[in-house]
């Protein structure tokens, strides 16, 4: 089966995003460790492998918008709402254990992190649904 020209499109984007945050990042971190960057411009050369990660969010919601078949835009739906949950909840409870003095400090771009891995989890409770509804 062909693949669908709006998934095309996403693929695309995702390559792209994800090949800037590789750059961005391997840049930020040889700017950090040979230039030493001060001011404002550490503030930009220290956000600016966040760039692509907020990039892939407006791809996964430009799919959304332009995925013409409304089964699979609902299971987009679906997993992406599984993935907030799933980072929501787990950052929320880490906070009180961190406020608490019960667990460590984690920087705050571990919430992306958790969120890519609730998306996988998502895809897993779709396939899961798939899996019942045909059997």
């Amino acid at each position: 089966m062909p693949m669908q020209p709006e998934m095309k499109r996403y693929t695309r984007r995702l390559i792209t995003m994800m090949t800037l945050y590789a750059v961005a990042l391997v840049g930020a971190n040889m700017g950090f460790r040979h230039a030493h960057p001060t001011g404002v411009l550490a503030y930009l050369v220290a956000v600016l492998p966040a760039l692509p990660i907020i990039g892939v969010f407006v791809v996964i919601g430009r799919l959304l918008v332009e995925m013409r078949d409304e089964y699979v835009r609902m299971l987009l739906v679906r997993q992406s709402l599984v993935a907030t949950g799933f980072a929501l909840s787990i950052t929320t409870a880490w906070g009180f254990l961190e406020s608490f003095g019960l667990a460590p400090h984690v920087p705050g771009y571990y919430a992306a992190v958790i969120w890519f891995a609730g998306f996988g989890v998502g895809g897993g409770f779709n396939a899961v649904q798939e899996w019942r509804a045909r059997a």
